[in-house]
């Protein structure tokens, strides 16, 4: 068998300036209407998107404040309690009268010193009562 010569290619790069800024290519409104239509759908799925987004972050950061709404809720309930305690060991009779004698140099009063009155036969008791302010407030 022969071998046969390849035939050399001489390759010839030529530059033609040629100007296309002034063709303008038509758009087919079947095609614009479509291209609108997928842009309209994807802008109303984006938006539904960060709607549940935005939901699902401020969920998670209303349960970080509700845990920390917990926490100083337990805090103040064992302050409460706490407080509850020194009021009743402040109301204690005893240590008022300890204070009464010692700090104040208080006494008991002498029989002669009490004076018992009577009521008159008209006279309108009146009745006192305890009221607590609302707790609300």
């Amino acid at each position: 068998m022969r071998k046969r010569k390849k035939a050399a290619q001489t390759e010839f790069h030529t530059v033609k300036r040629i100007d296309n800024s002034r063709l303008v290519r038509a758009a087919e409104p079947v095609r614009l209407q479509g291209f609108y239509r997928t842009a309209g759908w994807g802008g109303l799925i984006a938006v539904f998107l960060m709607f549940y987004v935005y939901q699902h972050f401020r969920c998670i950061d209303l349960s970080f404040h509700l845990e920390d709404l917990r926490s100083r809720q337990t805090k103040m309930s064992a302050l409460n309690s706490e407080l509850r305690l020194e009021i009743e060991g402040l109301r204690d009779p005893r240590r008022i009268d300890m204070i009464a004698r010692h700090q104040l140099g208080l006494t008991e009063p002498l029989p002669t010193q009490v004076q018992e009155y009577e009521a008159p036969a008209d006279a309108e008791v009146a009745s006192v009562r305890y009221v607590r302010g609302n707790r609300a407030q």
